[in-house]
């Protein structure tokens, strides 16, 4: 996940031909991706994680800092858990913001655009003590319709310039309630104000780490928070990332699974989530000579990338109301009107995946609607009554409109649709 500068490369001072050097920059060192997450006995159907023998990625400031959560933040240990795929090697932090709905970073279910889409319905969230004792999956698991119970910034993150972190969120909805009576306040602020608050010393992040012992939810504090840095100024971080405004550049100490993961700040009614972790933010310089690189050097870290939680509590409300289509048969009805009022969808096959997605969101857009991406009923109602169409009333049952009936058939019969 290596990504050059777009312009403005720095020379060495050099005569032409000679050396140069380029500046890389490696966002998304990506936290939760252990490839011994299935690890041994399983429970109940869930992997027990066992981290013996881990070489676990970490990206601190200076010393060290990380401790044990001290006694006064102990609440935490019920409104942050673990959300894990055994089958995808996906390992994150997670937090509660509704009763049956968490929040993580968007990676933790997608990767990057160049990953293929993972099988939402063997992700699971859980808490942890010295096991998972209490979890749950994503809602839909039992009828396929996971994937639309969750809503990210992205499906397919940009790791390239212009990066995505701001987009690197997502919300899920939980099959059970498992978060009642420990859904964590969101507090969205301005960048400027974020800054202030951790020059106080008011910024803090808690989460899971591979490295730290016993799989004991750990605690960074006095973070930082800058716009700008002697290595990396605001003009080209401006320059690599989408909607850097939303972009927190901190420097809490984190480790590997703690992507994900919320920072903090204490009100008088309790700690409130400012913004998600997500990543790390390096640059590497290398020396080039003709166009082929000769000399690396070491990687610096600049900084730890969060996105602010503004972005996401504007979504917060509209998808905790959403009626979600809750089978593959909805989804299909839905993807044949969504062709037949010109928002082609690629392959109608009952999966929500990004080209389904993007046809919504883009119907949304010429209608006028907030731009949600959501499979709902009430978008299925609409189109229905939009070009006259009719709603199957039976599972399973096709579309009565020839319009809706051709595009079907000529789907089934190519069979050279984009895959969603």
């Amino acid at each position: 996940m290596v990504v050059s500068r777009p312009s403005g490369l720095p020379a060495l001072g050099l005569p032409a031909r000679a050396w140069h050097v380029l500046w890389l920059l490696v966002v998304f060192a990506i936290m939760g991706l252990p490839a011994e997450v299935a690890a041994q006995g399983l429970k109940s159907g869930v992997g027990h994680i066992d981290t013996k023998g881990f070489v676990a990625p970490v990206a601190v400031f200076g010393k060290d800092d990380r401790r044990r959560l001290p006694k006064r933040l102990s609440a935490l240990q019920d409104g942050i858990g673990v959300l894990f795929s055994v089958r995808d090697k996906s390992l994150c932090s997670a937090f509660c913001v509704g009763d049956d709905m968490i929040a993580t970073a968007a990676h933790c279910f997608y990767r990057s655009a160049q990953e293929p889409l993972p099988d939402i319905r063997h992700f699971v969230f859980g808490r942890i003590r010295e096991e998972i004792r209490t979890h749950t999956r994503i809602a839909g698991f039992q009828s396929g319709s996971s994937p639309q119970n969750v809503l990210s910034g992205s499906m397919r993150l940009r790791i390239r310039p212009p990066i995505e972190a701001t987009r690197d969120w997502a919300l899920a909805r939980l099959a059970k309630p498992l978060c009642r009576g420990h859904v964590l306040k969101l507090r969205p602020m301005t960048s400027n104000e974020l800054v202030e608050k951790a020059a106080e010393g008011s910024i803090y992040q808690v989460a899971y780490h591979r490295d730290f012992p016993d799989w004991q939810l750990a605690l960074s504090d006095d973070c930082t928070i800058k716009k700008s840095f002697k290595e990396a100024s605001r003009r080209s971080i401006e320059r690599d990332f989408v909607d850097p405004d939303n972009l927190i550049l901190h420097t809490c100490d984190t480790g590997g699974a703690s992507s994900g993961s919320p920072l903090l700040m204490d009100s008088p009614t309790g700690p409130e989530v400012v913004g998600i972790n997500v990543g790390t933010y390096v640059q590497s310089k290398v020396a080039m000579r003709d166009g082929e690189v000769v000399r690396r050097y070491k990687a610096r870290e600049i900084a730890n990338t969060g996105v602010n939680i503004s972005v996401l509590a504007q979504r917060l409300g509209l998808f905790a109301s959403a009626a979600i289509l809750d089978s593959p048969d909805r989804m299909r009805t839905l993807q044949a009107f969504l062709t037949a009022a010109a928002t082609p969808v690629g392959a109608i096959d009952g999966a929500y995946g990004p080209n389904t997605r993007a046809a919504i969101e883009a119907y949304e857009r010429r209608q006028r609607l907030p731009v949600t991406g959501l499979a709902t009923e009430s978008l299925l109602q609409q189109l229905a009554q939009s070009h006259r169409l009719v709603v199957p009333t039976q599972t399973g049952s096709i579309p009565s409109t020839a319009r809706t009936r051709d595009v079907l058939i000529r789907t089934h019969r190519t069979g050279r649709h984009t895959s969603n």
